[in-house]
């Protein structure tokens, strides 16, 4: 009951508690900071501001701040990246005051910029080594950081003074933004009405690009939103054992207790008060494993809180204390309703029939059975196992449903942890080829630099060089070459991380979710989140720019990618060359000919590369510490399922055996030896295992349909069903087993004690 109570306490904590202070520091920033429901950038060229202040009076507006003109930035410091490296992209936004009726931005650090020359950060966006005082440069323009803010609708990632804006666009004519605080925005359909009546507001064709507050909240969120399905499923799961255990042990309690209830009852105790009796002998260790879940819980939640914490820098996130009080209080009442039936219906039987002597009513149940059973070409202290769930249907019937849950539990967890690691596999598009070659080599071990600090990378090698060594290597079968950049994309902060991919791509691994790979010159394909985050949907365009520069991409593809926040556009390079775009330096995957051995390939191909100043190797798996989190409490749930699901097979068994301890007696003054003792216990419950496999099973595999589509959509992507579809037909051939394993488990130990009592001890009542 410790356990069992311990379990589905912890298990409920801590999904509740995810699910409820995940949104916490997010929902109280935006509160504090009257955030932008609605973010509109507009065309700069087709608008003039009088006309987008007015659009503040558009229906469903309560208020807005704007408009501000805005422009796109690689802001870099000399000396504080390798040759070869290009700053992302940063939308700069001209604002006077920090202040504002919407998006009021909120300085952690320093002071906002007063005159042109300074600059604010956005938090999240400071590049490396640009603290207070930095000197950033953008195209000639020189520009020292005077202080450091956050934007919980991540409306910009720097601010200048407005008149700073005119030098920075490069005589194009800015962008300008306006930020919108809706009447009713509870829900995308809510601020998708409102940006249709902005748009309306404006001048037709005026609106480049927009974003929700919903998409940031989402983002905000997703570091731990991918735990809070499966969580959830095993509360449920631990909550359905917790009531079917509870309710096991205590009426197994109350039935070897009849002859003491019948003394209560004799000396005047009514049948209220005995139920009332044996519901506190059920609360007070339910009570110890309430008060252990929940310290269990907030223990496991302190990892995945500090994420949430570090997205808002908060000091410190925990779970609700509301959450702690109100789940046990809740777990503390099933265990107190689950208890006072089985007790009150003892306590309603005549004293006369409570005191009598001999063996507990039902002994004799199930003889019927013992012919046919007999007769089959078993050794008999298996066809007394095979007769024994017969005596007590009822008790057999709940021995099979915890073993169920218990087999349900392995399949799911199976199925979890399978899943996860061709998720990791199948999400990693740039894991492409048998090896791989960067054309920046790491630093030398132990190296340094000046002053002590760690050593920048060398050199970029020269792409075309690598990859004429790579062709010219013997057991080369193809290879392509992969840049990343950043480029803009309307309505998005900081621009899009974009992979373009040169040669050969036949051996790139990618896995799609819908449609299909890029393969002509402006087509390219996108991550779910991507997708999700600009509204652009499979067969829709995308515009991406550079210093004014633009192309139109057509999405033919929905890639499965985890990387770069699922924010990713994968194209070729002629599709965006006429972006000229800068592009960091870059890697080429290799897909060794049939019969090479790849470490030995990988080994010839790093010695003709290090000359150029690039290095190859094996190509390797990447590591996911989010992943391995969910794959060590996946872990722990289960274990604590299946002890719970033995507990409640071994309770039933040690009653099951107290009641026929006169039938063993008999046996084995007959010659029944030990071990044929624990072979007819161990049958008894093995075929009640078997059947509780094969319901619990498919069971199983339908709980993990249901929930990792469900921990996809928690984390904005999807799926594919090739990596939820992990059950073959051997492994559901061995997880059929589990239940068989479960019960054996929880009946070994009393099956062995039974062996072990003395025969005359056990006849004794003779």
């Amino acid at each position: 009951m410790v356990l069992t109570t311990l379990l589905s306490v912890a298990s409920a904590v801590l999904a509740l508690g995810l699910l409820v202070a995940s949104g916490a520091p997010f929902d109280r920033a935006f509160a504090r900071q009257h955030g932008a429901h609605l973010t509109v950038l507009f065309d700069g060229s087709a608008v003039t501001p009088e006309r987008l202040a007015a659009t503040a009076r558009a229906s469903g507006v309560a208020a807005a701040s704007g408009p501000f003109a805005v422009t796109s930035l690689r802001l870099g410091t000399d000396g504080a990246a390798p040759p070869g490296f290009a700053p992302p992209p940063l939308t700069v936004a001209g604002r006077a005051s920090a202040a504002g009726p919407v998006d009021a931005v909120a300085l952690t650090e320093g002071r906002w910029a007063t005159a042109p020359g300074e600059i604010v950060l956005e938090r999240g966006s400071v590049p490396p080594a640009s603290g207070l005082g930095t000197r950033l440069s953008a195209d000639g323009v020189d520009l020292r950081v005077v202080g450091v803010a956050e934007s919980v609708g991540e409306s910009a990632d720097a601010w200048v003074v407005p008149g700073q804006l005119a030098a920075l666009s490069g005589g194009r004519p800015p962008a300008l933004q306006m930020l919108y605080r809706l009447t009713a925005a509870g829900t995308a359909a809510d601020v998708a009405a409102g940006r249709k009546a902005v748009a309306a507001a404006a001048p037709a064709g005026a609106v480049t690009g927009s974003r929700s507050y919903l998409d940031v909240r989402e983002t905000a969120r997703e570091n731990t939103a991918a735990f809070v399905p499966f969580v959830t499923a095993f509360a449920l799961l631990g909550l359905a054992m917790s009531v079917l255990v509870i309710g096991i042990v205590v009426s197994g309690a109350v039935g070897a207790a009849t002859h003491r209830i019948g003394i209560l009852k004799s000396l005047g105790f009514t049948p209220l008060q005995v139920g009332r009796a044996y519901v506190a002998q059920a609360l007070i260790p339910s009570t110890v494993g309430a008060v252990l879940g929940v310290a269990l819980a907030n223990a496991l939640a302190v990892p995945l809180m500090a994420e949430v914490a570090e997205v808002y820098g908060t000091a410190e996130v925990l779970v609700p204390v509301w959450v702690d009080l109100v789940v046990p209080a809740g777990a503390l009442a099933l265990v107190a309703g689950t208890a006072f039936g089985p007790a009150l219906r003892a306590a309603r039987l005549p004293i006369a029939t409570v005191l009598r002597l001999g063996p507990a009513t039902g002994g004799g149940r199930g003889l019927a059975i013992r012919g046919p059973l007999g007769r089959l070409p078993l050794p008999r202290p298996l066809a007394l196992g095979l007769a024994a769930p017969f005596a007590r249907p009822a008790r057999a019937a709940s021995t099979a449903a915890a073993v169920t849950f218990g087999a349900l539990a392995v399949t799911f967890a199976v199925g979890l942890g399978s899943t996860l690691v061709a998720v990791r596999a199948d999400g990693d598009p740039d894991r492409g080829g048998d090896v791989t070659v960067r054309t920046v080599a790491s630093p030398a071990e132990g190296a340094s630099g000046p002053g002590g600090a760690p050593p920048l990378p060398g050199k970029p090698a020269d792409p075309a060089a690598v990859a004429a060594a790579i062709a010219a290597l013997p057991g080369t079968d193809s290879a392509y070459r992969t840049a990343r950049t950043r480029l803009e994309a309307a309505g998005l902060k900081g621009g899009v991380p974009v992979v373009a991919y040169e040669g050969d791509t036949a051996g790139s691994r990618h896995t799609m979710v819908s449609g299909r790979w890029f393969g002509a010159t402006g087509e390219a394909v996108a991550a779910t989140r991507f997708l999700r985050a600009t509204g652009v949907r499979v067969g829709g365009a995308v515009t991406l720019a550079e210093r004014g520069r633009t192309v139109r991409l057509r999405i033919v593809g929905e890639v499965f990618d985890l990387g770069d926040d699922g924010m990713a556009l994968r194209t070729g390079a002629a599709s965006v060359a006429a972006l000229r775009p800068r592009y960091q330096p870059a890697d080429f995957a290799v897909t060794v000919a049939a019969g090479t051995d790849a470490a030995r390939y990988a080994e010839r191909l790093d010695a003709a590369v290090s000359p150029l100043g690039a290095e190859a190797a094996v190509t390797e798996g990447g590591e996911s510490g989010v992943i391995r989190a969910m794959q060590a409490l996946i872990a722990m749930l289960t274990l604590m399922l299946v002890v719970v699901a033995c507990l409640g097979v071994l309770n039933t068994v040690v009653l099951d055996t107290r009641d026929r301890v006169r039938d063993l007696g008999v046996l084995k003054a007959l010659g029944m030896t030990p071990a044929q003792t624990v072979a007819q216990v161990l049958t008894s419950v093995g075929v009640l295992g078997l059947v509780s496999g094969l319901v619990g099973v498919p069971l199983g595999v339908a709980l993990h349909g249901r929930v990792m589509p469900a921990m996809g959509r928690a984390v904005g992507t999807t799926i594919p069903p090739a990596d939820i579809d992990v059950y073959g037909t051997p492994l559901l051939v061995l997880l059929a087993t589990a239940g068989v394993v479960i019960a054996a488990a929880g009946a070994l130990l009393p099956a062995v004690r039974a062996a072990r009592t003395a025969t005359a001890r056990a006849l004794r009542a003779e």
